[in-house]
């Protein structure tokens, strides 16, 4: 073998190992959707199909303390399905205060190689808002940790055109582990770091204390390699980062230029001259930082653009438009549309429509070792009918509800985490375990309200005064609700099964998942309609309207049921075809239902439940009949307000008890 062969096969077997520590660095390629479909986009690669996977490891994620929905360790292990003991034990801070806006906070994740030959860790994201996309999820909530082409990848049920509130989707934050050759050099973590704009390899370095010269091996970088904000940079470790990774050190005196780096390919080509107007770019120790993340825009002169940009970015930053415009519209005279925001760790303070940070500060966070206890190891005795709702004894004494959830709980935790009011389920904690939320309310021994009321369960049937007493109760409860707490909020999904009973049948509403805040006197709109057939108001359903209206129709089909004892959207023969014709309860009343004229009492009679057999006042009931058909009216103008529903049950109320 002559010297030249030699010579080639050793630098050969020497690259090996080095190759293999390296990491495609993104380059600003996570910007175009559609058409870069790129290894570095889809994650860190860990091996091909031919090879066995490497094992798992520990590594870490950084995300930036985005107040008010992602500031604390509950909240933010929440969104990156993290646990929340060892990411307050991490940054050594408490579970539930936020962070200061803008901290940084190290989260321990769970890393794997997946069967595409990319290491992830999943998290999982109910998207919540109609105009949300690919793009806006990856770059605004989850801070550039994953991209719209790994998002897209991951969920190929759900195409980037038909996205819209309640789909849940999988997201793979990108993560790594160290190579055999790192790990022969000592790594032991690799940290998933979100650069920003003063960042570059040798800050990222310094911040982490890291080698410098590992931190460009890691990421297949050279020493003159063109970095990007809102991209992610890997830093190799040789022991777990610490909580005062979140202050940059101070810059020391000039050091000399380090040596050069080992060969790699370069990322793709960025021209970096003067003249080229295309760029911004910041010199720091002879490298480069590029503005990246707004592809699609040509020029980008000056600092003072930045929020016009950050603005675009979210409606442009997939080439495209949302589907509607609709999302969520503060009606007001002469103002239509909505305004898209940027990210909300890069904006100041803002109420957002989702806020956790502040519920879960006054909620008990438990171990799911404390729940399993409690609930038997989730025990089928110990579940409510066939719900996920299992019966619970904390702590020996203190009887509860576990609800195990999998998608997302942010507004009910964001609602009930806020409000206090006896007519209200309470919600004493959360327990966030291997993507699943479990939350744990107090217990209402004596289940559903529809349990109760309707003909088939099973034989069981309330007093003429208990109803009137759930009646009163869930009046009271949605009229705090929109009176007496700030900003006010509309349920959104009252029905009688959301409707629980305690030992004493004092009726709490429960199910707060799509309750809405509504701060604008003309109300909301959305262009996604959700909810129970039968409780759904007719503006809601034709035009998408949200307000309180919308909670008083809802409340006036449930005044239906307690009166007849009939669902709200039973099956009805119909029809010369033989078809079962839904009929809706409050349609059906609407028809039958004559509450004035001579033969007002009997038509209110033959409405009111048999299993009552006529004990109760006819006065009253035709007054309750009277009360829900102004609830139920077509027009929402018709309809009374809580207020006024709450005042008139009162009265009827207090002739029940007399």
């Amino acid at each position: 073998m002559s010297m030249q062969p030699r010579f080639l096969l050793l630098v050969v077997l020497l690259a090996a190992p080095m190759a293999a520590a390296q990491q495609q660095y993104e380059a600003n390629a996570q910007g175009d959707c559609y058409t870069d479909n790129g290894s570095s986009v889809l994650g860190y690669t860990c091996g091909t199909a031919a090879s066995s996977p490497p094992p798992p490891c520990t590594a870490y994620l950084t995300f930036r303390s985005a107040p008010p929905s992602y500031a604390s360790p509950i909240t933010v292990s929440y969104l990156l399905n993290a646990s929340v003991p060892a990411v307050a034990a991490a940054n050594s801070v408490p579970v539930s205060p936020p962070v200061a806006r803008d901290g940084l906070l190290l989260v321990p994740v769970p890393c794997a190689c997946t069967a595409a030959g990319y290491y992830q860790h999943d998290a999982g994201y109910v998207i919540q808002f109609d105009d949300e996309t690919y793009f806006a999820m990856a770059n605004d909530t989850y801070q550039g940790l994953t991209t719209c082409q790994a998002l897209m990848a991951q969920n190929p049920a759900h195409d980037s055109l038909d996205l819209y509130p309640g789909i849940g989707l999988t997201v793979p934050l990108r993560c790594a582990c160290p190579s055999p050759a790192q790990a022969a050099a000592g790594v032991r973590y690799l940290v998933t770091y979100l650069l920003g704009w003063e960042d570059d390899s040798s800050t990222v370095a310094d911040r982490f204390g890291a080698d410098y010269q590992a931190v460009l091996f890691a990421n297949n970088l050279t020493d003159d390699s063109t970095v990007y904000p809102f991209t992610t940079m890997l830093v190799p470790l040789k022991h777990r980062p610490k909580p005062d990774v979140t202050v940059l050190p101070e810059p020391g005196p000039p050091s000399p230029a380090p040596a050069p780096a080992v060969s790699a390919p370069p990322p793709p080509a960025v021209h970096s001259s003067e003249s080229d107007s295309g760029r911004w770019k910041k010199s720091f120790r002879g490298r480069c930082i590029g503005i990246g993340f707004g592809v699609g825009f040509a020029v980008l002169v000056s600092g003072a653009l930045l929020a016009l940009f950050l603005l675009r970015s979210r409606w442009r930053g997939n080439g495209e438009l949302p589907r509607t415009a609709i999302h969520d519209v503060q009606l007001a005279p002469g103002k239509e549309g909505a305004k898209a925001t940027p990210p909300p760790w890069m904006m100041p303070a803002t109420v957002a429509d989702v806020d956790v940070r502040d519920a879960v500060g006054s909620m008990a966070v438990y171990e799911y070792g404390e729940l399993e206890r409690a609930t038997a190891g989730f025990a089928e005795k110990r579940r409510i009918g066939g719900s996920s709702v299992y019966r619970a004894v904390i702590n020996g004494d203190v009887a509860a509800a576990v609800k195990r959830v999998a998608g997302d709980v942010g507004a009910e935790v964001s609602v009930l985490g806020r409000v206090s009011h006896s007519c209200l389920v309470r919600l004493f904690g959360l327990c966030v375990h291997r993507g699943e939320t479990y939350l744990v309310f107090e217990l209402a021994e004596n289940g559903a309200l529809s349990d109760w009321i309707h003909a088939g369960g099973g034989g069981r049937a309330l007093s003429w005064r208990q109803r009137m007493q759930a009646a009163f109760d869930v009046a009271d409860g949605l009229n705090y609700l929109h009176n007496y707490t700030r900003p006010p909020y509309v349920h959104k999904n009252l029905k009688s099964s959301n409707v629980l009973l305690d030992a004493d049948f004092r009726a709490k509403v429960s199910n707060f998942g799509l309750a809405r805040a509504v701060t604008g006197a003309g109300g909301q709109m959305t262009s996604r309609v959700v909810g129970t057939q039968g409780y759904l108001a007719p503006e809601y359903l034709e035009h998408g309207l949200i307000g309180p209206h919308l909670d008083v129709f809802a409340f006036g089909v449930v005044l239906l049921e307690l009166l007849s004892g009939k669902e709200a959207a039973p099956a009805r023969d119909g029809g010369e075809g033989g078809e079962a014709l839904a009929l809706m309860l409050w349609e059906e009343a609407e028809g039958q239902l004559v509450v004035d004229g001579d033969d007002a009492r009997g038509k209110v009679a033959a409405f009111m439940d048999s299993r009552l057999r006529g004990d109760y006042p006819s006065e009253v009931a035709l007054a309750m009949a009277a009360l829900a058909l102004r609830c139920v009216a077509r027009e929402p103008r018709e309809r009374p307000s809580m207020v006024e529903v709450l005042l008139s049950l009162s009265a009827l109320h207090g002739t029940t008890l007399d």
